[in-house]
């Protein structure tokens, strides 16, 4: 079992910066694929980004990319998503998630509680 408590979300103006933080408990931390999601008002959950357990390979869907990084410490137990040049259509709660499985795709078994973000015009 893995728990996630996504935290860093706030209001921030369009342009500006954030960098969100998951921390995971549980022992299998470094096995665990991590990925980001969001969900912004009236719209379904969309992938953001994710990175294997080595912190080697990494994705980003198309909106994101050159604009969002992720990164890991496994020492730590913590996933980060650093967003930068921020739009407000990135407005959204923010989710972690963790998968069993190997790879970044796929389905993803355990959620954190979400954290908002919101990007003022």
């Amino acid at each position: 079992q893995v728990q996630l408590v996504e935290s860093g979300g706030g209001l921030v103006q369009a342009g500006g910066s954030l960098r969100l933080s998951c921390v995971a408990s549980g022992r299998t931390f470094s096995r665990n694929p991590m990925g980001w999601f969001r969900q912004g008002p009236g719209k379904e959950r969309e992938f953001v980004a994710a990175i294997t357990p080595s912190g080697i390979t990494t994705s980003f869907a198309d909106s994101v990319k050159g604009r969002f990084t992720i990164s890991r410490d496994n020492a730590k137990n913590t996933v980060y998503l650093q967003m930068s040049s921020l739009k407000p259509e990135d407005t959204a709660v923010y989710y972690c998630a963790a998968r069993e499985g190997p790879g970044i795709m796929g389905r993803y078994d355990y959620w954190g509680q979400g954290t908002q973000v919101t990007v003022s015009s």
